[in-house]
């Protein structure tokens, strides 16, 4: 969480200080990055990976949609 808050925090400042055409020009580059589709299959090995791993993902929503809170027992 730290990573993405500075990964922010810096692209906000490179992105204030270059002007806004420098800014979209950033976006772009990361946007073609993202959609290609090597970097697309990586992406869902990973997920499919963390999700075996934490086994989060595995739990269906219910009938309203949200998924229920998990039941932490209680410290005596």
């Amino acid at each position: 969480m730290k990573g993405i808050l500075l990964g922010a925090a810096i692209g906000y400042v490179l992105g204030a200080r270059a002007g806004r055409q420098r800014y979209d020009q950033i976006v772009r580059a990361y946007r073609t990055l993202a959609d290609h589709p090597a970097v697309q299959g990586a992406a869902g090995i990973v997920r499919a990976k963390v999700s075996e791993t934490t086994g989060l993902g595995r739990h269906q929503p219910h009938a309203n949609g949200h998924r229920r809170d998990p039941v932490i027992p209680r410290a005596n």
